[in-house]
């Protein structure tokens, strides 16, 4: 009798011994899925205050009419910051399935968001320039700084796309780093200078690092090298911005 009781209980620890790694790994999933849902209607959420009055409210606001090439891309945008909300939820559900596939969709819309950017950028540059706005040429550095960071963490997710844990991190901070761009036109004196809007769009990159650290007591590589390359870029095309190599191949842009 007392080896069958010990065999039991034997069983029962055991039993619940191996059930502890499953039931962590289950709440981490759901932390997780909170923290991603969370960021996304941040996400969501900063894009819509940044270009209601342009953009999605335009006909409230009274804001002066769009030119084709300016509204098609923000339609590519706004398609892509609501792809990623949606791929974020239907992970949340667990229709990994879906996912997947819409994931295929995600490609050619990234390449669209860039090339729309830069013809959009570019096209900017062109009319301030034309209009004795010197300043335009250097700003399109920062403008395709956008760009290229976006590219790279957005390929770097493709990539990595097997790789749950660097893939959701890297497809985030890809859609983090295009977030200046709303944020340059909140209504808030700091968002109305690159220092500014530089400065909020890396208080997102700073949530992923602590939230990292908060629940795996170290920033995963991608959350700390991508999350690097968005933040050191920053200061790197301001500089860019005032080289003569950089206004001279920005000038045979736009003249």
């Amino acid at each position: 009798m007392a080896d069958t009781a010990q065999a039991a209980e034997a069983d029962v620890t055991g039993g619940s011994q191996a059930a502890v790694p499953r039931i962590v790994a289950a709440v981490g999933s759901r932390g997780d899925h909170v923290f991603y849902l969370g960021m996304s209607a941040a996400i969501l959420a900063t894009v819509f205050v940044g270009f209601a009055p342009t953009y999605y409210l335009k006909g409230i606001s009274h804001a002066a009419p769009l030119r084709p090439l300016i509204h098609l891309h923000g339609l590519v945008f706004t398609g892509w910051v609501l792809l990623f909300a949606t791929q974020t939820t239907l992970a949340a559900r667990h229709r990994l399935g879906v996912h997947r596939r819409l994931g295929w969709v995600g490609a050619p819309l990234g390449l669209a968001l860039v090339a729309l950017g830069l013809a959009a950028a570019i096209g900017q540059a062109r009319r301030r320039f034309a209009a004795g706005d010197q300043g335009a040429v250097t700003f399109l550095a920062i403008l395709f700084g956008d760009m290229f960071v976006f590219l790279a963490l957005a390929a770097a997710g493709v990539l990595w796309r097997r790789r749950g844990e660097a893939h959701k991190r890297l497809m985030l901070l890809a859609t983090i780093s295009i977030m200046d761009a709303a944020i340059a036109r909140w209504p808030f004196a700091m968002a109305n200078s690159p220092n500014g809007f530089f400065a909020l769009t890396d208080v997102f990159v700073l949530v992923c690092m602590a939230r990292d650290m908060l629940t795996r007591r170290e920033v995963h590589p991608a959350f700390f090298w991508g999350g690097l390359f968005v933040v050191v870029s920053q200061p790197l095309r301001v500089a860019l911005a005032g080289t003569t190599a950089w206004i001279t191949f920005a000038r045979r842009l736009v003249e």
